[in-house]
């Protein structure tokens, strides 16, 4: 009996290794049939200008990643399989000749909300849809706004080199900054962004104000305790703090001039925290060093970076960054993510979540 116990525990134990044996190959067969199944998408690059290294393994889920310098070596091997187009920082270009060499693009997935460097129709126009990530920069951009607004305000930056200067040995009272607390803001586009501004502001108790397209509704302006202003000149006028929040469109381009400027406090500051193009920047300059408006505070300009001998540059009232409103690790992930499931939908003929339509 013992003899045929241990046959049969023995027989168990092969059955069960071939088993083993045969799901491991299984498992090894569907993983390859999935990697098969895979879309193929063109990228910019990694590092550089291009993608943090932490978030490439998001679109690697779901796709084969090429980068742009590996695709042009051989666009006409590459160029046919690709089916989605993830933007970063304007790059890869949608330029004609580009989607030309794409015929099976479905989606051009673009990170940011903006997309005035992008020619949707034209895009449309060779049956490829295009999409953004609203929501997820809100945050990021409105912290951004209120850190170059305290930052210019309180004179941070002259703080600082002051501090680490090897020939500091005393403070001057150069560095006297103006009070946020209490003081009149205006936000000139009062989307996502600019609420979430006006909440952070309401923390700073200053009275707020804004102008936008469409009036926000009565519960929404008494949650921030916001004033709307139908003539943005009237903002303008009151505000110590101007904060713009638009998108780039026609309307918007120039947006603020000599005319605008010169109507706003001498004691007032501009914060752009949209486009370059949104700000009339000679007119600007003429009003930093003419004393029409105290300062600038600047994540945008036109073109990005600034000509190194642009006087902009060279003008201590004007405080600039190299357009880093979204660049947190948090924020960056949600984008990319974002991307991705636009682009995985796109794909899929499924119903795009963020697809851009100007119509």
């Amino acid at each position: 009996m013992c003899k045929l116990a241990l046959y049969f525990c023995v027989l168990h134990v092969h059955i069960v290794l071939i088993r083993l044996e045969k799901t491991g190959k299984t498992n090894v067969l569907l993983k390859q049939q999935m990697a098969e199944d895979k879309a193929w998408a063109l990228i910019s690059e990694v590092g550089g200008d291009g993608y943090v290294a932490e978030v490439v393994d998001i679109m690697k889920q779901h796709f084969h990643i090429i980068c742009l310098e590996d695709f042009l070596r051989n666009p006409a091997l590459h160029g046919p399989k690709i089916q989605v187009l993830f933007m970063w920082n304007y790059c890869p270009a949608a330029e004609p000749s580009l989607l030309k060499s794409l015929p099976s693009l479905k989606v051009v997935a673009n990170g940011g909300v903006g997309v005035d460097h992008l020619d949707v129709p034209l895009i449309n126009s060779f049956g490829v849809k295009v999409a953004n990530t609203p929501g997820v920069v809100s945050d990021a951009t409105a912290d951004i706004a209120m850190a170059l607004l305290l930052a210019s305000a309180r004179k941070v930056v002259e703080g600082h080199m002051v501090s680490v200067d090897p020939k500091t040995t005393h403070i001057p009272q150069s560095l006297m900054g103006v009070e946020v607390t209490g003081s009149t803001l205006g936000i000139v586009g009062m989307g996502d962004i600019g609420y979430k501004i006006a909440q952070r502001s309401k923390g700073f108790n200053m009275r707020i104000l804004y102008h936008n397209r469409n009036r926000r509704s009565v519960e929404e302006e008494q949650a921030v305790g916001a004033t709307y202003c139908k003539n943005m000149d009237d903002l303008l006028k009151e505000s110590d703090f101007v904060v713009l929040v638009v998108n780039l469109t026609p309307e918007t381009t120039g947006l603020v001039g000599r005319r605008e400027l010169s109507i706003m406090k001498p004691t007032a500051t501009l914060v752009n925290v949209s486009r370059g193009l949104v700000v009339d920047q000679d007119a600007l300059v003429e009003a930093l060093q003419s004393g029409t408006i105290r300062a600038a505070a600047l994540d945008v300009t036109h073109p990005e970076p600034l000509p190194r001998d642009h006087p902009l540059l060279r003008l201590p009232n004007a405080l600039i960054l190299p357009h880093v409103g979204t660049n947190t690790f948090t924020t960056t992930k949600k984008m990319v993510e974002r991307m991705v499931e636009n682009a995985v939908a796109a794909v899929k003929g499924l119903h795009v979540p963020n697809e851009v339509k100007l119509y």
